[in-house]
């Protein structure tokens, strides 16, 4: 079965663009070409994933984001024209599998979301290695439900902010490289902006940490990673 991508895409000759390149690689196409559309197609047919251009009329692709969070975790790649990094920021700490600016090699894009798709699904090993229930200093992670607990009080979490928090967690006291993160939260074939790593960071000490910007938890290690400190 094809996997089916929904475009969301205002300007006619990139769209039109895109619909060619994944209709070429075996990819069921949707295309719309503002954020109500976007809504709408997403509502009525759903998708394996979203390429979502950030620069939209009626609707904002940050606003079209939201709406298809309040219904599904499906990944979602964000695309702009400007190679802005407040854009990609933004993109990103709302929770983004991927970020691409244009133009882009059609190439490139189709293998970035073949990627990303690929990590979303997991390996059979991956699969073996799914995070376990797990306590430490305080925080009880729950893997089923996506949930934190500390002192009575349950949060739900992004799953990335939580595969995040697990891997830390589960190595306490230890110091990891950012490679090594990235690799164990995103896999090993992830080839995007390494910034993810920290945005999400700075989104998990938001929810984790009395002051985050003194962390008593989650620390930096300069030059190599992060650590969590029991």
């Amino acid at each position: 079965m094809s996997d089916h991508v929904l475009i969301v895409e205002d300007e006619e000759t990139y769209r039109d663009s895109l619909r060619f390149i994944f209709e070429r690689e075996g990819f069921d196409v949707t295309l719309a070409a503002t954020g109500r559309e976007g809504i709408d197609a997403f509502e009525r047919d759903g998708a394996d994933i979203v390429l979502l251009d950030l620069m939209l009329p009626e609707v904002s692709g940050t606003d079209v984001f939201r709406a298809i969070r309040t219904r599904s975790d499906v990944p979602v790649v964000m695309v702009t024209a400007r190679d802005d990094q407040i854009d990609k920021i933004i993109g990103l700490e709302l929770g983004a599998d991927d970020y691409v600016t244009k133009p882009f090699s059609g190439r490139e894009l189709v293998a970035r979301v073949r990627n990303v798709l690929r990590r979303r699904e997991g390996s059979p090993d991956d699969r073996r290695d799914e995070p376990t229930r797990l306590t430490v200093a305080g925080f009880t992670l729950d893997p089923e439900r996506l949930t934190i607990t500390r002192d009575g009080v349950t949060q739900s979490v992004p799953p990335k902010e939580f595969a995040l928090f697990h891997v830390l967690a589960s190595h306490a006291g230890r110091v990891l490289t950012r490679q090594a993160i990235i690799d164990r939260v995103w896999g090993a074939d992830y080839f995007g902006d390494t910034k993810t790593l920290d945005v999400h960071i700075k989104r998990l000490r938001g929810r984790i940490e009395e002051q985050p910007s003194l962390p008593r938890y989650v620390r930096t290690v300069r030059g190599v990673g992060y650590t969590f400190e029991p």
